[in-house]
């Protein structure tokens, strides 16, 4: 079988180094917010070229603590884009407000620029533009607008770890910016973990407060807060991986390469590089109107491919009560109809992606 994605061996990859981190971890006795984490947060700040780092608990905490620390609550709304993950519209309502969901740019498949300004209102207190599938969002547009009408920028990164968008990593535009580090992602950890990155050192001092239950210090609440901090297992796994994001970032664009190359004459329509941006293909995602039947005949064949995402937050059941939404989105539901996502991972070989291509080649022909 071909997995879609493969954690395991990325840890197989790196056994050595972060057997050892872990062993050292477990020896030393302190396993939440201890030195891991600290050096972890420098690090991660320097790879990105911020100020501050704070680890927490899960990419979807990165999220809500950031748009807490900006005092985003009850009455207020927060633009998106409704093609991503779940997470992103879940933190928005976890904090108090109400997602407004636009559409997509349907060659990029990130939040539409054009879509923005008419979605805002009085309550508008942010925007969270999405680097989808590694893929950066198209910042300077966002960016003129928001400044504009003195709204706020989130960055979620989830997918994006080491993505530049004309030469600056994402994670560096926003106010704050918001990681995901689940295992399955191009920096990822043995379980849930996330941070948020920032050049504000009162935001910083805010996201720590929060993190932990508001404290200005040791079992002293200034204010509201919660239980989502990085444990100490959990960075030192990141700081071994973190030395070896960039290669293996290379290693999927290579494979990208490799993926365009043997799929031209194919039926699938490759996912485009933005001018002026590196992907870094956390997922590799094609796009065709014979999804569903293609999905079917590769996994006849032991190759696992996914979705991501079939179903539109706006016509969630759950979410398309609570959300609005700025017209019917066509790109966005053209997507969900058509997008999906094969083998992507460093540690995948060349032999295995000729066996993917040429399965895709041949249900084509």
């Amino acid at each position: 079988m071909i997995l879609c994605s493969d954690p395991k061996a990325q840890y197989l990859s790196h056994k050595r180094e972060i057997d050892e981190a872990i062993r050292r971890v477990l020896l030393r006795g302190r396993y939440i917010l201890g030195k891991k984490v600290d050096a972890f947060e420098h690090e991660f700040a320097r790879f990105l070229g911020t100020k501050f780092a704070v680890g927490v608990a899960s990419g979807t905490d990165a999220l809500e603590i950031s748009m807490a620390a900006l005092g985003i609550g009850k009455g207020d709304e927060v633009i998106t884009a409704s093609h991503t993950a779940t997470a992103t519209a879940a933190a928005i309502l976890k904090v108090g407000a109400v997602p407004v969901l636009i559409d997509i740019e349907p060659k990029y498949m990130t939040l539409d620029p054009h879509e923005l300004e008419s979605a805002m209102s009085r309550k508008t207190r942010a925007v969270i533009p999405v680097h989808l599938y590694g893929q950066p969002a198209d910042h300077a547009p966002i960016r003129r607008i928001a400044d504009r009408r003195g709204i706020a920028i989130i960055e979620d990164c989830a997918q994006a770890h080491g993505a530049l968008y004309r030469g600056r990593p994402v994670g560096t535009f926003g106010a704050l910016s918001a990681f995901s580090f689940y295992p399955t992602k191009n920096l990822g950890a043995f379980g849930d973990a996330g941070a948020v990155v920032t050049d504000n050192l009162p935001l910083a001092r805010q996201c720590r407060s929060l993190r932990e239950y508001g404290w200005k210090e040791k079992h002293r609440s200034v204010s509201r807060g919660w239980n989502s901090r990085l444990d100490e297992l959990q960075a030192a796994v990141l700081r071994v991986k973190l030395k070896h994001l960039k290669r293996d970032n290379r290693k999927r664009q290579a494979l990208a390469d490799e993926y365009r190359r043997r799929l031209v004459s194919s039926g699938v329509i490759a996912p485009k590089v933005r001018p002026g941006s590196t992907h870094v293909y956390h997922l590799y995602v094609v796009r065709t109107k014979a999804r569903n039947s293609l999905q079917a005949a590769l996994k006849r064949k032991g190759i696992q491919s996914l979705i991501h995402y079939p179903l539109p937050i706006h016509l969630q059941p759950y979410f398309k009560t609570r959300v609005r939404s700025v017209g019917k989105l066509p790109e966005t539901e053209r997507a969900a109809r058509e997008v999906l996502s094969l083998p992507m991972y460093p540690q995948l070989t060349k032999l295995q992606l000729h066996t993917i291509t040429d399965s895709i080649n041949e249900f084509f022909a």
